[in-house]
């Protein structure tokens, strides 16, 4: 497995906001499992520390500084690597520059010992490009 992405042409995506269930945008994974391009796999947390900011309206989005923050709890899905990422990819605007998909290393939240290389969604590497340090970020 390299970046999240397996042998089976299925990708692994770690889910820490709105795409949870219980959020508005858990619509769209429900959507992707009924077609098969998506299994929920359990939950998860990040392995290293993440800032996870809440922005406007609420939406939360990690940034890419590992060491900083708390380890982030979320769900893990298998999905499938063109139709069910092509789908996120939009939901989270890739190609727009404002989210961009990036491995990180996440165990399972039943104490497993495991770790797990996936991807997940990251404010984009321009976020915070006038940040001198990530002391300057409002991190929740």
């Amino acid at each position: 497995m390299e970046n999240g992405k397996r042998e089976d042409d299925v990708s692994l995506i770690f889910t820490y906001g709105t795409l949870k269930r219980g959020f508005h945008n858990h619509a769209l994974i429900e959507d992707l499992m009924r077609t098969c391009d998506a299994v929920y796999l359990g939950n998860y947390s990040t392995v290293e520390s993440f800032p996870l900011v809440v922005g406007p309206y609420g939406i939360p989005y990690l940034i890419n500084l590992p060491g900083s923050g708390h380890r982030v709890g979320g769900e893990l899905y298998s999905v499938s690597s063109n139709r069910g990422l092509a789908r996120l990819d939009e939901l989270e605007r890739v190609d727009d520059g404002h989210y961009e998909r990036l491995p990180v290393e996440v165990k399972a939240g039943d104490g497993g010992d495991k770790v797990v290389e996936v991807d997940a969604y990251f404010a984009h590497r321009r976020f915070g490009k006038n940040k001198r340090s990530k002391e300057e970020f409002s991190f929740q």
